[in-house]
């Protein structure tokens, strides 16, 4: 990997490891926090190279509140799962209610 990339992926992991249980946050908000601006891709990159369970990945869901579509099979249902086990709702279309789960990063009241 390259340096570039391996920093800009450092970055990404310590505001995804900020991210509280029971809350969630989305790629766009996590670049954004990361210095990356608008480039949320870039953080679907850098969780897909994860390695490990380090990092808490399953915290980062879509500008929708969905979860977004995985290549592996049953990667996304289980990526449910481990944010239901941790309280966090899902409506009728799969739908999380950002308004109520979105991590609000700097607040007390949510980390």
């Amino acid at each position: 990997m390259r340096k570039g990339r391996s920093d800009v992926y450092t970055r990404i992991y310590e505001v995804v490891k900020r991210i509280p249980r029971g809350r969630v946050a989305t790629y766009g908000q996590v670049a954004e926090l990361a210095g990356l601006g608008d480039h949320a891709r870039q953080v679907g990159y850098a969780l897909h190279a994860l390695k490990d369970d380090s990092v808490p990945w399953h915290r980062v869901v879509n500008a929708q509140g969905r979860i977004s579509v995985r290549h592996e099979p049953g990667l996304d249902r289980w990526q449910r799962e481990l944010l239901e086990d941790e309280g966090v709702a899902f409506d009728g279309k799969g739908r999380i209610a950002l308004e109520r789960f979105r991590w609000a990063a700097g607040s007390s009241a949510s980390e």
